[in-house]
């Protein structure tokens, strides 16, 4: 063989090789991609970033929309989605920052009829406390007065924080930022569950394994941003 017959063939050999890592690497960030849209999929938005399509306020004060983000002001109110209710195999997400260390707000859950003031979700469902500044029972992730906080892994104020909230039967699971925060069963009432103390604490008892959500707008400390109120639903 000819030097350039040689030439040539490694030319087309090393193009030949080039080729197959080329379309190597396409496939590996297909998959990639593929995987990253798979982790996301199953999340239905329940405020569309735009308006309040299906959602009610009640009480003092509320929410305004600001630059595509949500953001609460003065209270005590209730922001709460109308259009469904959630239970077993929910899992409710929201993605917030805080606009000071003490700056207050929950997610309602479990409540069972639409409310008539914005105290009922407290007394016939529960809240999950955003407000990092208070003790253990009293802290971002908790359900409020009733569980203590496993971590405290809220971010400072400015930075966005997830929290995954999901709904097993009578079981309340709270993640925030990938970490678990609360595991708190109320059939029966999970041991250690102090007594109530004040009277803006909810009362004692189980709750409706199905109910509403909503958001809550509270006092001077209000400042809470969401970007992302959303869903997802799992049969496991």
């Amino acid at each position: 063989m000819t030097r350039d017959r040689i030439d040539v063939t490694m030319h087309r050999f090393t193009l030949s090789n080039c080729l197959i890592v080329a379309a190597a690497s396409l496939a590996a960030g297909f998959v990639a991609a593929q995987s990253t849209r798979t982790a996301d999929e199953g999340w239905i938005r329940l405020w569309d970033g735009k308006t309040l399509d299906g959602w009610e306020h009640l009480g003092p004060d509320g929410f305004t929309i600001e630059n595509g983000l949500l953001k609460s002001h003065g209270g005590m109110g209730l922001l709460w989605y109308t259009k469904r209710k959630f239970g077993t195999g929910d899992t409710i997400r929201v993605v917030f920052k805080t606009e000071k260390p003490d700056s207050n707000s929950g997610v309602f859950i479990r409540f069972p009829d639409p409310p008539k003031d914005p105290w009922y979700p407290i007394h016939f469902g529960y809240e999950v406390q955003i407000d990092n500044s208070d003790d253990d029972w009293h802290c971002t992730g908790v359900i409020y007065s009733m569980s203590k906080a496993k971590a405290r892994p809220q971010k400072a104020p400015g930075e966005w924080n997830t929290m995954d909230i999901t709904l097993r039967g009578d079981e309340t699971i709270v993640w925030l930022n990938g970490i678990l925060i609360t595991d708190f069963h109320d059939r029966p009432l999970a041991a250690g569950t102090p007594p109530r103390k004040e009277w803006y604490e909810g009362v004692r008892g189980p709750r409706a394994e199905t109910g509403y959500m909503g958001v809550q707008n509270e006092g001077e400390s209000s400042g809470v941003f969401f970007r992302e109120i959303s869903y997802r639903h799992s049969a496991k």
